[in-house]
């Protein structure tokens, strides 16, 4: 488990569409063990980061997000993202 953010560093809210099974399971877990189902959502984010890393990034960007800089996001080379600021409501 990973520590506490700062006060500093505050949380964003994402939204994401999962399968209705493992939105249950989330919910199961949480209601199992008196936790929230974002408490597992945010376990699995940040535990399996480092593997999405490692398999989608270049040697190069991978040895600079592991030293603890993370580039900023150059001009994006895919379809905007519902949470792209930039995106054009029509």
């Amino acid at each position: 488990m990973l520590g506490r953010k700062k006060s500093a560093e505050k949380l964003k809210v994402v939204a994401v569409r999962i399968d209705p099974v493992i939105e249950r399971r989330i919910q199961f877990l949480g209601e199992a063990t008196g936790r929230r189902p974002s408490f597992f959502l945010q376990q699995l984010i940040e535990g399996g980061i480092s593997a999405l890393e490692e398999v989608w990034l270049r040697p190069d960007l991978l040895a600079q997000v592991r030293a603890g800089a993370v580039p900023q996001p150059a001009v994006s080379h895919v379809a905007p993202d519902l949470f792209d600021e930039t995106a054009i409501v029509n």
